[in-house]
This record gives C-alpha cells, sequence and structure tokens, in this order.
C-alpha cells in the first residue's frame, strides 16, 4: 500500500473516531453532569398528568387531589396547581390556594425566555384541558436550579434553514480536508523527487543534487542524500585516478624495465659467446649489466614501496639520532658512483653534531631518493651539493644540482605520484621517488621546498623539527 493511501486512510478514521469519541464523550458528560428536567421532560409530566385527568374523569377538588397526588410525590421540586377558567385555585401542591387575577398570572409567565437562562428564578409551564364545556389548567412551577444546566433548542419552519446550517459545517470539514490535501501533497513531492534521485544514482553519470532547507525528517534525509552522492563521486573519481595510475605505472614499469634488459641480455650474449676484444671490453660488459640490474632492483623496491603505501601508513619510531653521522654515512655511499661520473661533490656539515627526533631509516630512505633524483637528472651539470644547517627549532636539509631543472609550469606537479616531467627527464623512473620523499617529510611534520633555474640549479629544501 502507498503511503499516500495510508495517509489518508488514517485521515478519514481520525475523523470517524473523533466524530464517535465527541458523541460518546457528550453523552457520558450529559448525563453525569447536565441532571435535571428538560422543558421535555416536564411536558411528558404535564400530558401524563392531564391523560390520568381524563382517564379518571376528575376535575372537582377532591377528584383532582388523587390524580395529582402521585405525581407531586414522584416529583416533590415541582409544584403542580389545577386552576378553574376563573382562575380560582382548585388543587395546588404546595397548599396555597391562591385566587388569580389576570395581572397575577400573567406576571408568572413574562419574560420566562430570560428566567429559563438564569439561575434562582421560578419556571412556570401552562397546559388546558376541557370537561363539560368548561376549561381547566394545569400549572407546573420548579425553580431553575432543578432545570438541567444544558439544554437548547432551536426549530425549523422551512427546509432553506438547513442549508444555512450545512455551510458552516461543510466549511468546518472542508477545511481541515484542504490543509491535509495540501500538506500531504507536499510531503508527497518531496519523497517523489527523493525518490527519483535515487533511482538516478550510478557511476557512470553525474547524479542530482537536491535542495531541501527544512529541518524536518524528509529534509534530514534529503541532506544525508547530497553527502552520499558527493561521497560516491569523490570515492568514483579517487578509483578512476588509482585505476589511471595503475595504467600509467603498468606502463612506466614496462618501458622502464625493457630497455635494461634489453642491454643486459645484450652484454650477457657478448660474455658468453667471447666477443670481446680483450679483458678491458669485458670488464666493461660486466659493469654496465651490473649498473642496469642495480637500476632494476631499484625499480622493484620502488614498486614494493607503492604497495606498502597503497595498503599501510608509514610507521614512523621517532627518536634521537645524529644527523651529521647520517648523512657522512650517505655521502661516502655515492663516492664511488660520482667519481665515475666525474661529478664535484659538495657536503657541508656544521662544526658541531646535529641532533634530532626522527625515524632514521625514512631519512635515510628520504635522502638517497633525492640524490639518486640528482645524480640522474642533474647529471648534465656535474655538480651535487647536499648540506645540513641546524636553526633554533629546526633542521635544515639542501640537496642541490645543476642540471637541466624543472619547468616552471610542471613545478607545481613534481611530487605527484608517477607524475615524470618531460625535456630529458622522462624515460627512467616510476615518478614515485618525490612522492616518497613528501610523505616522509610530511611524515616528521616537517616541510619540503623547490627552487629550480634550468642549468643554474636545482634545489630542494627539506626542514624539520628538532622535537
Amino acid at each position: 500500500m502507498k503511503l499516500r493511501t495510508k495517509m489518508w486512510i488514517f485521515v478519514i478514521l481520525s475523523y470517524v473516531i473523533s466524530l464517535v469519541v465527541f458523541l460518546v464523550l457528550i453523552r457520558t458528560i450529559a448525563n453525569v453532569a447536565n441532571d435535571g428536567y428538560s422543558l421535555h421532560i416536564l411536558d411528558n409530566i404535564a400530558h401524563s398528568v392531564l391523560e390520568s385527568a381524563q382517564e379518571q374523569q376528575v376535575f372537582s377538588e377532591h377528584g383532582i387531589e388523587s390524580a395529582l397526588t402521585p405525581f407531586s410525590k414522584e416529583h416533590p421540586k415541582i409544584r403542580f396547581e389545577w386552576i378553574a377558567s376563573d382562575g380560582t385555585a382548585i388543587y395546588d401542591s404546595s397548599g396555597i390556594m391562591n385566587h388569580y387575577q389576570f395581572k397575577e398570572l400573567f406576571d408568572r409567565f413574562l419574560d420566562m425566555r430570560y428566567t429559563l437562562s438564569t439561575d434562582g428564578n421560578q419556571v412556570s409551564l401552562a397546559y388546558a384541558s376541557e370537561q363539560n364545556g368548561e376549561t381547566y389548567y394545569l400549572l407546573m412551577g420548579l425553580p431553575t436550579d432543578a432545570l438541567k444546566p444544558g439544554q437548547m433548542y432551536f426549530y425549523v419552519r422551512s427546509f432553506s434553514v438547513y442549508f444555512i446550517f450545512a455551510l458552516p459545517i461543510l466549511v468546518a470539514f472542508l477545511i481541515p480536508y484542504i490543509l491535509s490535501s495540501w500538506y500531504f501533497y507536499s510531503i508527497n513531492r518531496r519523497i517523489r523527487k527523493l525518490n527519483m534521485a535515487l533511482n538516478q544514482v550510478n557511476i557512470q553519470t553525474n547524479v542530482m543534487e537536491l535542495k531541501d532547507n527544512s529541518k524536518d525528517e524528509i529534509g534530514h534525509l534529503t541532506r544525508h542524500y547530497n553527502d552520499m552522492t558527493r561521497r560516491i563521486r569523490t570515492q568514483v573519481n579517487q578509483i578512476e585516478q588509482l585505476e589511471n595510475n595503475r595504467k600509467l605505472l603498468l606502463s612506466n614499469l614496462s618501458h622502464d624495465l625493457r630497455t635494461p634488459l634489453t642491454m643486459m641480455l645484450g652484454y650477457a650474449e657478448l660474455i658468453r659467446t667471447g666477443h670481446y676484444k680483450d679483458e678491458k671490453d669485458l670488464q666493461t660488459s660486466a659493469k654496465i649489466i651490473l649498473q642496469r640490474s642495480r637500476y632494476m632492483a631499484k625499480l622493484l623496491d620502488q614498486i614494493l614501496d607503492v604497495s606498502r603505501q597503497e595498503t599501510d601508513k608509514l610507521e614512523i619510531h621517532f627518536s634521537s639520532y645524529n644527523l651529521s653521522e647520517l648523512i657522512r654515512k650517505i655521502a661516502s655511499d655515492y663516492l664511488f658512483v660520482i667519481d665515475e661520473q666525474e661529478f664535484l661533490f659538495e657536503v657541508a656539515l656544521p662544526e658541531m653534531e646535529v641532533f634530532a627526533w626522527i625515524d632514521a631509516s625514512l631519512i635515510e630512505r628520504m635522502l638517497r631518493n633525492l640524490l639518486d633524483n640528482s645524480i640522474r637528472y642533474g647529471k648534465d651539470g656535474h655538480f651535487l651539493h647536499i648540506e645540513l644547517i641546524e636553526e633554533e627549532q629546526t633542521v635544515c636539509i639542501v640537496v642541490k644540482d645543476k642540471g637541466a631543472g624543472i619547468p616552471p609550469a610542471e613545478q607545481e606537479r613534481i611530487f605527484e605520484r608517477f607524475y615524470r616531467v618531460d625535456r630529458g627527464r622522462k624515460g627512467e623512473g616510476l615518478g614515485i621517488g618525490l612522492s616518497i620523499v613528501k610523505d616522509i617529510v610530511e611524515a616528521h611534520q616537517g616541510n619540503i621546498q623547490l627552487t629550480s633555474i634550468p642549468y643554474e640549479g636545482t634545489t630542494f629544501l627539506i626542514k624539520l623539527p628538532k622535537n
């Protein structure tokens, strides 16, 4: 069953139940709190008295007393009087037995419509009966306190009056119907719009964003829907980016492995067949095979780094470490490579040893990535510089080369994963070395800055907090 149908059934049942409850409550309250005589009951009593007198054929003083005494005993609050047409009282249940003049009778019925609605007054009712051409009158009097507190009568002389009463009743019923219809329509329209938007949610198309500023449940649900669609779109973009990165990684990897592998196979075949000229030619071939093997091992290490970064965050183990000693150790490892390529290698360290709270293994990995990057892409400048600077709260590490440099338009993207700069830098590496460097620096709550002027200097400045 649809929600709209349920709501209409609920509204109709509410009307019926409210009407039934209203009638039951009115009936119950009337029986409990509206005790006393009504004009209708008094009229019935009067007709019963007249019928009793007619049946017994008693209209004289002694005869009428026997007919009226039972009624006066049953209704002690009512004063029964039997009056002749000349005003003589034949019977009076109160025992007063007045001889009424016209003015006295007229005064008893004067302003009776106001007397009925005011406490502390006397109500009088008159009824007539004929016997042998003589007219007798039954007067019934009682205090207004003995009447029902609430009674209302209205009289209809023509059917047009029903329309007068029906119009306000119809309006009273139509107003809640119109308000309910408008309310249910607005709710149904909002739910239908939300349902339509949910049906359109998928990965391929742009999702619809709804506007609903109300603070009810549907408004909250709409805002949750908007948040959900934004999260879905963000996750889809991330998945697409990861897929593009995966394809780019495979493309770069296949390209970067094919070239050194081809060289290694060629020189290995040369050695196997003995087609080298002399011992020096043999050593050169073995050296090239060793260099390409190291390069392929480095590529495989970078692939492992990517895998670790995709699955786990960097685990930092801080300890106080001698940065000066760490840089001396790394620089000594690169002396052999630097000498072979005829680089000018400068290492600048403070006179005093510099200590900082770092993860030594990660900082070493960061420095080696920077040095490898400078040697590979800055070889045209034949210059490499590493420097350690101690400040009051931070330590600075500077790595500089004088190679081809990085174009200004591409410097902002240099730290993106899998991004490789053109103009002589394309062809080697997977484009993740500098992204790993940035991750390590940020894990130490530091920052890295790049300054590059082609063939004048490309400088990486790393600032790390001491503590």
